[in-house]
């Protein structure tokens, strides 16, 4: 695996050093960033492109907004929707769920720590007329920081790279909790002149690791509960153990590439191309104890607990693209992928043979169609399994109308059947409760999701959508008390709508987010908040003769109480559970933030009434949500 690995490191930076060898453009060709100083103060924000998986094109934004401050975080995404633990790094319990996939294959589990992990869709290339560096950096709890470091430069009009790299220590207020992760990337981004041969390609390595506790006992939850003082100091707390930790690696090399064999002009009004995406990605979890201990159960020895699985994933796609300005753009696509889930020996219990791999590979079509006709905007994709160890589909269909310049309507209808996650399948462990081989048991999991929604920034923005799942599969606790893998027969139907609108008032604005949710079948097996609400009342305005621009107000955030589900470090998955209800209870920030030239900075006092509106928060059973804190950082760019 290690050769494979320098290899692709090798492959790719002497792809990037023969390519950097091209003859640099005169000056007159264009904005790059290799130009003169004359034409390069003529460069507009608007010429710093980033370019996504599907070739869909913004540019940067360096603007302070209130949808910038629910940007400001960890995952730096909008987190509405989900419940950070205490500690920064940890994981975060879901709220809500999308169940819109368009996969037909089983994915990695220890999904619990995937919050952070960089798909491929996670991944954007760049095109710049001037070097851009990013600094992105907050504070942490205790001793540590979080730090994201961006820089990427045109080396010529045709070929553009980017590295960038975030990291995160930070100890937390509690026993064995500490947290440390790192996510490197390395991208490139080619197009000849002519414009008839397009590269892509990107190196990911990943690790993000924590040490887990267990959560508090029952009785100091009791104890946390009270408020008493003497454990305001969250150190005091003994949790149910202190010598575990579990820990993702993962690294990707990724290349995408096309050939246009006819390029639309005026006398040719087709274009086609030929192409291949090839992606290797091998990353590994694995959980490690000091010792057995009876919170999860008895084991095959009283030594350490070390528990690894590996995943070597290898894919091939080949396609063919047709565009026409009438009949839109076409694509048809041949796959190839080769799967390796591996622990490392066979496991005995009882007579019963559990295997140590799920190997495999699998041929498929797929394809997708994009056009817009009149105000009508349409595009799909579906992909088939047709031979191979794994059967799985989908089909993802969307529809969008203009109705108005600022009213879009949009539906969608997303249909999948795939294997549940691979560690729901297989699983082996040191502990005798956590092996489990249900490869040959476990039929496909079958989801339908139809959405409709209206989207306005004048109006209003409102969504509807219902999912219906067969076969469903989730972690769930048995007679025995341990978590194990279920397979339900009852089918699962879930409805979700959501309305948000900014409201403008002079210098004052209230900015709502508000979703409602039911589970129509399947009570107790998928539980959800009925109520979930963002509120920020805020003011703006420019300062300093316009030299600084101030956005400062009050965050509520909210959730009714239901059966939350609970939290299991040894498989980095949440479970159902339905004895204990978690919610109702508020969380108010109050923030300033700043805008300086092209600095934004962020102050926030996190969950201030944490004190005088009671010490029952928690972020799963057992796991209380962070305490009042102040916390500062900043993003800050830099354009050369």
């Amino acid at each position: 695996m290690n050769k494979v690995f320098f290899l692709g490191v090798f492959l790719l930076f002497n792809v990037t050093s023969a390519i950097s060898q091209i003859s640099l453009p005169r000056q007159g060709q264009g904005r790059d960033s290799l130009q003169s100083k004359q034409e390069i103060e003529v460069a507009n924000i608007e010429d710093y492109l980033i370019i996504g998986v599907d070739r869909d094109t913004t540019f940067v934004d360096t603007t302070l907004s209130i949808k910038k401050d629910y940007k400001f975080n960890y995952l730096r995404r909008d987190d509405f929707g989900l419940l950070p633990f205490a500690n920064l790094g940890q994981t975060y319990n879901s709220l809500t769920y999308n169940y819109k996939s368009n996969r037909s294959l089983p994915v990695f589990g220890a999904r619990a720590k995937h919050f952070n992990y960089m798909e491929v869709e996670d991944i954007n290339y760049y095109h710049v007329p001037t070097p851009l560096t990013e600094l992105f950096y907050k504070t942490a709890f205790e001793q540590g920081q979080l730090l994201d470091a961006f820089f990427t430069v045109n080396v010529s009009k045709e070929f553009n790279f980017s590295i960038a790299y975030k990291g995160l220590r930070s100890l937390g207020k509690y026993q064995n909790a500490l947290t440390s992760t790192g996510n490197f990337r390395f991208t490139s981004n080619y197009i000849t002149k002519s414009h008839k041969y397009q590269a892509r390609a990107h190196i990911v390595m990943q690790d993000i690791l924590n040490e887990e506790n267990g959560g508090l006992t029952d009785e100091d939850v009791e104890n946390f509960k009270s408020g008493d003082a003497e454990f305001i100091d969250r150190s005091v707390f003994e949790p149910n153990f202190e010598d575990a930790e579990n820990n993702l690696e993962g690294k990707r090399f990724l290349l995408d590439h096309q050939y246009n064999l006819l390029k639309v002009s005026d006398s040719i009004p087709n274009s086609l191309s030929v192409g291949q995406v090839i992606s290797f990605e091998d990353k590994y979890y694995q959980f490690t104890q000091a010792a057995q201990n009876d919170f999860f159960g008895a084991s095959f020895l009283s030594a350490s607990i070390d528990d690894k699985v590996t995943l070597e994933a290898f894919s091939n796609r080949f396609f063919v693209q047709y565009q026409n300005k009438t009949l839109g753009q076409l694509q048809f696509n041949a796959d190839y992928s080769n799967l390796n889930y591996e622990y490392d020996a066979l496991t005995i219990i009882n007579g019963v043979r559990i295997t140590n791999r799920i190997k495999g590979s699998v041929v498929g079509v797929g394809g997708s169609y994009s056009n817009t006709i009149g105000g009508f905007h349409l595009n799909g994709q579906f992909g088939l399994n047709v031979s191979g160890d794994f059967s799985g589909n989908y089909v993802d269909l969307n529809a969008s109308y203009q109705l108005m310049p600022d009213l879009n309507i949009v539906a969608r209808i997303n249909s999948n059947s795939k294997l549940a996650n691979y560690n729901l399948l297989l699983h082996q462990s040191d502990y005798l409760n956590y092996n489990w081989d249900n490869i040959e048991a476990f039929k496909n999991v079958q989801t339908q999701n139809l959405a409709f929604k209206v989207v306005s920034d004048r109006i209003v923005t409102a969504g509807v959508e219902l999912t219906s799942i067969n076969n469903y599969t989730y972690f769930g606790k048995n007679t025995a008390n341990a978590v194990k893998p279920i397979q339900t027969d009852q089918s699962v139907k879930y409805l979700k709508i959501d309305l948000s609108k900014d409201i403008q008032l002079g210098k004052f604005a209230l900015d709502n987010t508000i979703m409602y949710q039911n589970v129509l079948d399947g009570k107790g097996v998928l539980n959800v908040p009925q109520i979930i609400t963002r509120n920020t009342l805020y003011f703006s305005d420019h300062l300093f003769k316009k030299a600084l621009f101030l956005q400062t107000g009050i965050t509520l955030n909210y959730f009714t109480a239901y059966h939350m589900n609970g939290y299991d470090p040894l498989l980095a998955e949440f479970y159902v559970q339905n004895q204990t209800e978690i919610g109702n209870f508020p969380r108010l920030d109050f923030f300033i933030n700043a805008k300086v030239r092209q600095t934004r900075i962020y102050v926030k006092a996190e969950h201030f009434n944490a004190a005088f509106t009671g010490y029952n928060y928690f972020s799963a059973p057992n796991h209380p949500y962070r305490d009042f804190s102040i916390r500062f950082g900043l993003v800050w760019n830099f354009f050369l």
